[in-house]
């Protein structure tokens, strides 16, 4: 699978800081395609995640919305629009381009009423029955992979045509794995080695994104 030289130094890097990562080199790289071209067609990525890794999974979502290590200007025909209406207050100046990135269950009206009224299973399910369309994808963060309310979204979105990534440990036995597209696993079964594995992975896949989308501006 073909990286661009720039966008692939980034992750030669994550492999000198992670050794321990890259025999996960093909893995990291098939997510980093999928991820593209979820970006590339307009479409939208949502994360989710429970405790610490809910917590990653809005870290991720911080990360592609705004700058990174790359600037991302405005495209100069909204620049000039904004510049057009509203000379006096530079709006273009404090505005950045982001990818479409969503953490699901940022609602909190939403969810503790569904979780309440419903099932606190089937949040992360109901969300994306809402947002989601045909062509975007969902990342689930779990460290052990048994996670019953990632494994529910999983299933609405493979019913509605969205792609399934599962970010997870070393764990062959989690309900998750049939009903993910992709399966990002690291080296580590307790949750916070997992997760320690997780960060620099995210950080190097969003800056990889933000080379390959804006490294040329």
């Amino acid at each position: 699978m073909v990286i661009n030289s720039n966008v692939k130094k980034h992750l030669d890097d994550l492999f000198r800081r992670c050794p321990a990562l890259e025999p996960a080199s093909e893995k990291i790289s098939f997510l980093y395609i999928t991820l593209k071209n979820v970006f590339f067609n307009g479409k939208t990525l949502f994360c989710c995640g429970n405790g610490g890794s809910y917590s990653d999974a809005d870290h991720l979502v911080g990360e592609l919305g705004k700058s990174f290590l790359k600037r991302r200007p405005l495209p100069d025909e909204l620049r000039r629009k904004l510049d057009s209406l509203y000379p006096d207050d530079h709006l273009a100046d404090f505005l950045q381009c982001g990818f479409r990135a969503m953490t699901l269950s940022g609602q909190s009206a939403l969810a503790t009423a569904y979780m309440n009224d419903v099932d606190p299973m089937m949040i992360y399910a109901q969300q994306l029955l809402i947002y989601g369309c045909e062509g975007d994808a969902v990342m689930g963060f779990t460290t052990s992979g048994k996670s019953v309310s990632i494994c529910n979204a999983f299933k609405v979105a493979r019913a509605m045509g969205i792609t399934t990534i599962l970010m997870t440990g070393d764990h062959e036995e989690g309900i998750c794995r049939p009903y993910a597209d992709v399966i990002m696993d690291v080296p580590g079964k307790e949750a916070y080695i997992v997760q320690e594995y997780h960060l620099p992975l995210y950080h190097t896949l969003a800056i990889m994104l933000e080379e390959e989308f804006y490294g040329g501006k």
